[in-house]
């Protein structure tokens, strides 16, 4: 089979890239132009919300360069896991700049989305059934909780993606999906190895981030060959090694050697990574092990109320050196300001600069630092008590008399004015779960005409 070259252009839509590595690509004629656009790195918010995590100017500029290069050279593009979380109003919302850049740029092309949105009476039944499996020991959750998630959905993977290429689309736009599958569904539909078209795309939906030096914000040309597949950077300013592709798998997996997706497991136990003279490498040696049942990962978020913050620094040894105690004691003070109040709400300490990345791991080893950023997370059922409690505790930690302490101006500083922000409803992940599925049933597809150009 001939090379078939996959262009990746950024590691999540909206990221940006430049357009001398776009172009750099184009000029290799590549068979795919993909692109990943979701994560649930950013947190629960995103996907409970219903809104992207990139911003929309940078999405529609990205989008733009893809789609106009892609239709103008009858070369498909897929989009995966659009506006960040993949439901319905993230699609929604990326297929509204789609059409928007059809129309300013005069262009006429078909359109295929698949949308991940999973009904929550299914997954009750499901849970029910016991077709529902928990990830990392999480609780399995009951039907007013599956109930509460604004949105759910579903990882898929690359099968109902090869049906909407099957009928021959131009663009393909994805709701959540598996991160591979956007960059793997259309070779392994022309017959390319599946468990290399996988792992390649477990790569290059990161696109350089596995390149030396890194960058998600720049270009890379995946190539699949019959039983290997090769690597290659798009900025002369980078370039693949042995190492930097190895290391990249060890980046998000808790085992780097057996990567789980939709249907199956990408064994990399006998994986070999080649450098090549031109800065290119050369991965050979995946496998893929189904998996039976055939399981898809359910995400959902659901609201816990309303939160506000405030952000201060302190420069006082005296307070840094009693820290700990000074937030227990300013906390209960808080408590008792309120206790008559109906005022409801949880008081949470972020210390930043005091220990701040490894905790009690690392104290004695290093010195006390000189200054501490603080982070007051109020989490309440209203924004109203949310606002007030951050209030109370925000002004009690300012003025706060702790032993030895010498000034009485205040004891923070506050780099904003307003001191305390309105973050607005938060959510927590609620479903992180496996169920049993039909690889392609449950995600709903159809095929739109876009534009009115020629």
């Amino acid at each position: 089979m001939k090379p078939f070259k996959v262009l990746s252009p950024t590691a999540i839509l909206g990221y940006g890239f430049p357009e001398a590595s776009f172009l750099m690509g184009m000029e290799e004629e590549p068979d795919l132009i993909a692109v990943d656009a979701g994560s649930t790195d950013p947190g629960p918010y995103y996907l409970g919300s219903g809104k992207s995590f990139t911003d929309r100017v940078g999405v529609k500029r990205d989008l733009r360069y893809m789609i106009t290069h892609g239709i103008k050279n009858k070369i498909p593009v897929v989009i995966g896991s659009a506006g960040g979380s993949g439901a319905r109003p993230h699609v929604d919302w990326c297929r509204s700049i789609i059409e928007e850049i059809a129309l300013e740029e005069k262009l006429s092309f078909s359109m295929g989305i698949a949308y991940a949105d999973i009904e929550k009476r299914d997954v009750i039944e499901a849970i029910n059934a016991g077709k529902v499996t928990a990830l990392d020991d999480l609780p399995m959750p009951t039907p007013d909780e599956v109930n509460a998630c604004p949105y759910v959905v579903a990882q898929m993977g690359f099968e109902p993606v090869c049906e909407l290429l099957k009928e021959g689309v131009d663009v393909v736009l994805l709701g959540r999906a598996y991160d591979p599958v956007c960059f793997a569904a259309l070779p392994i539909m022309k017959g390319y190895d599946a468990a290399l078209a996988i792992h390649m795309g477990k790569i290059i939906e990161c696109a350089a981030i596995a390149a030396t030096p890194g960058s998600g914000a720049d270009a890379v040309m995946g190539t699949l060959y019959d039983d290997y597949f090769v690597l290659k950077a798009l900025n002369p300013i980078r370039k693949f090694t042995e190492l930097s592709t190895a290391a990249h798998s060890l980046y998000e997996k808790s085992d780097p050697y057996h990567l789980p997706g939709p249907g199956g497991v990408l064994d990399l136990t006998n994986v070999s990574f080649k450098e090549l003279a031109t800065g290119e490498v050369e991965v050979r040696g995946t496998k893929l092990i189904p998996t039976i049942p055939y399981r898809i990962k359910l995400e959902g978020s659901s609201p816990v109320g309303f939160r506000t913050i405030s952000i201060a620094g302190t420069h006082d040894p005296i307070m840094i050196a009693s820290l700990d105690n000074i937030l227990v004691e300013v906390k209960a003070r808080v408590d008792d300001l309120l206790a008559k109040e109906s005022v409801s709400a949880k008081v949470f300490f972020h210390v930043y600069g005091k220990h701040g990345v490894m905790g009690g791991l690392e104290k004695g080893i290093y010195p006390d630092p000189h200054e501490a950023g603080i982070v007051i997370e109020v989490l309440a059922p209203t924004q109203g008590d949310a606002d007030t409690v951050c209030s109370i505790t925000r002004s009690t930690l300012l003025h706060y008399g702790y032993e030895g302490r010498i000034a009485t101006a205040g004891n923070l500083a506050f780099p904003f004015s307003p001191s305390d922000i309105r973050m607005g409803e938060a959510y927590q992940f609620t479903l992180y779960h496996l169920m049993d599925a039909d690889p392609s049933a449950p995600f709903k597809r159809e095929i739109v005409q876009v534009g009115g150009g020629k």
